[in-house]
Order: C-alpha cells, then structure tokens, then sequence
C-alpha cells in the first residue's frame, strides 16, 4: 500500500493532514492483504519540511497548539503500532517532523540530497513531540547535539547513524531499489513481518505515555511572542530567497 503525503511549501505538514496521515496509515495497516505501507510525499524537491509555518503562527490558545503537536505523535505513533512494515521514502532535505517521520519507519530509503536537520530550536522550541523515535535510532548524545546545534548532516550521516538503511545516488535509483524491496517483502510470511515489527518496537511501550508531557512543552514554547518573532523572520528570510 502506497500513501503520498503533500503540500505546496516544501512538504511542511497542516494538523489536517496530519490527522489524516495517521488515520490512512491505520487504515491500510488494517488492510489483511497489505503487508507494507510506503511512505512517501510529493515532487522532486524537499521530503518534508515539518510542521506548517502558516499554521504555527495561527495558533494562540494551548489547547489549539496541543492538538497540532498531538497530530504529530498521532502520526508517529500510529507508524509505531500499525502491525505493518513502515516503509519511508526520502527523495530530498527534511528537517524537524520529517526528521521523526524517517525515524519512526520499520525501513528508510533516502537520496544523497536527503540531508536532515532538527530545526525546531530556530523557532524557539524543541524537538520534543519526536525525541523519542530520534533516540531510538541515534542515541540520546547525538539527539541532544542535533536539537542544539540545528546543523544539517548528510545523507550519508544517517546512514551511518542508522536512520537511512539505503542511500541512492538519484531518486530513479531509490525508486528501483523501492520497487525490488517490496516485491521481496510481497513474497515473505505476514506472521513473521509482524513479529519482527512487534520485536522491533519492544520497550518503546512508555513512548505514550510520554506523549502528552512533550507535546505540552512545544505547545507551551511555540505561543510565546519570541516564537512567532522567530516564525516570522524564518518566512521572510525564505521569501528572499
């Protein structure tokens, strides 16, 4: 099963959307005869560029600003639990939530444009809501540098801090190598891919309880003035570009 995610500015991810992300994933995960979900968003450009922009600077109440973040954990942990292999295609730059999103799949592919950044200290929050399924992949010592210095590393960066497990030179590449490994895993025991999956994830099991408490600190920080300031001045810094 195939699900495209996107949006005009670089990918960068509405509640909407993420609302209906996490639900589509549940849905096909459901889906007896799927045995692997891809994930991918749209054009040749950037993967995905986050949470919305326009949509941060919109909210102005906790409870708005907790159900935005919240829609980020629901993706993320909808990823964890669906009993299906994740799959996440990585044709470009990613930064903050597509950062959790190549984190949290069973199996990533990526270019070697797919350079990725935790940005969120630029908007004078962190990257809380997503923490977890970073650590998860690169340890809590590179997590914390990666949400200080908010520094790009490349591609093959995360190969080798096992967020990509393939790196293409160009995206027809990746798309070759995509094709080939769902067709392997077409042909391998349902049972089984859902107990290497469920192997996988074990002991992240407090990943939601721990929720609620990270999305409160992102929904808290992002209202405050010297965010938006912050939001503000990042827009028009792209707009000259």
């Amino acid at each position: 099963s195939e699900i495209t995610f996107g949006t005009p500015k670089s990918n960068s991810l509405p509640g909407e959307i993420l609302e209906k992300l996490a639900q589509t994933i549940l849905d096909e995960a459901a889906k007896e005869e799927v045995k692997a979900i891809l994930l991918k968003s749209e054009g040749e450009k950037a993967f995905c560029a986050g949470a919305s922009f326009d949509e941060l600077l919109e909210i102005n109440d906790l409870e708005t600003s907790k159900t935005f973040f919240g829609g980020f954990a629901k993706v993320l942990n909808a990823m964890r639990t669906c009993r299906k292999i994740v799959v996440v295609r990585v044709q470009g730059k990613t930064t903050g939530g597509g950062v959790g999103i190549a984190c949290a799949a069973d199996y990533c592919f990526a270019t070697e444009n797919a350079s990725l950044a935790l940005t969120e200290i630029n908007l004078g929050i962190g990257p809380f809501v997503i923490g977890p399924y970073v650590e998860r992949k690169i340890g809590k010592s590179q997590f914390t540098a990666m949400a200080i210095d908010a520094d790009f590393r490349s591609a093959n960066w995360a190969e080798q801090h096992n967020i990509y497990h393939s790196v293409s030179p160009t995206i027809a590449e990746m798309d070759a190598e995509i094709a080939q490994f769902l067709e392997k895993l077409a042909s391998r025991s349902s049972d089984a891919l859902a107990l290497i999956k469920k192997v996988s994830w074990e002991g992240t099991e407090h990943f939601t309880e721990l929720s609620p408490e990270r999305i409160h600190m992102s929904a808290s920080l992002i209202l405050e003035d010297t965010a938006k300031k912050n939001i503000e001045k990042i827009k028009e810094n792209l707009r000259a570009k």
